[in-house]
């Protein structure tokens, strides 16, 4: 393990820039930065789906593998040519999307985020990492990337969606569909 903080603050960053996970130094704005930065943002926001009360176990305990693999994902992302992120990653993912989703009904109209708190809170999640997926690829448009980080916010963002949908139906009852007006 690398090393512990032992003092939160140490003020290396005042000149605009921050450490990455190799040592060296980048402005903090850089693509880079943007990208490991908006993946913690996705972290954060599932783990306000994971603070909701009476969340099923199964989508606890989907969502908790997530935040750990977010977590591996922004190290891969703070440490150029670093790779974490396996096929292994988006197989499980895919696995889960597939198991949650079958238990629900086909679309037929869009869904507008909403359908209870935890739902809510999914919905949040999902356009937060589709965010994420936005700033890796503009970084992967500069730098080398592996496909499957890229892939695993996609089908992430998926994943999210497909929670949100069983969230709102464990809460409400049903999902807020969008009524198109003509």
């Amino acid at each position: 393990m690398g090393n512990r903080l032992s003092k939160i603050y140490t003020r290396t960053g005042d000149d605009g820039t921050t450490g990455l996970g190799d040592g060296g130094r980048v402005a903090k704005e850089s693509l880079r930065v943007e990208a490991y930065g908006a993946v913690d943002e996705a972290n954060s926001a599932v783990g306000m789906v994971l603070a909701v009360a009476g969340l099923p176990e199964a989508t606890r305990r989907c969502l908790t593998e997530v935040q750990h693999d977010l977590f591996d994902l922004g190290g891969e992302l703070c440490i150029p040519g670093h790779r974490i992120i396996t096929p292994a990653y988006v197989e499980r993912l895919e696995a889960e999307l597939d198991r949650f989703n079958d238990t629900l009904p086909p679309l037929k109209e869009f869904v507008l985020p909403g359908g209870g708190t935890a739902a809510a809170a999914c919905h949040v999640a999902r356009a937060v990492c589709r965010r994420a997926e936005r700033r890796a690829w503009s970084l992967a448009r500069v730098e080398d990337i592996a496909p499957d980080a890229l892939k695993y916010l996609n089908r992430l963002s998926d994943l999210l969606f497909v929670l949100a949908r069983v969230l709102a139906r464990h809460e409400t009852g049903s999902e807020v569909l969008w009524r198109h007006r003509r």
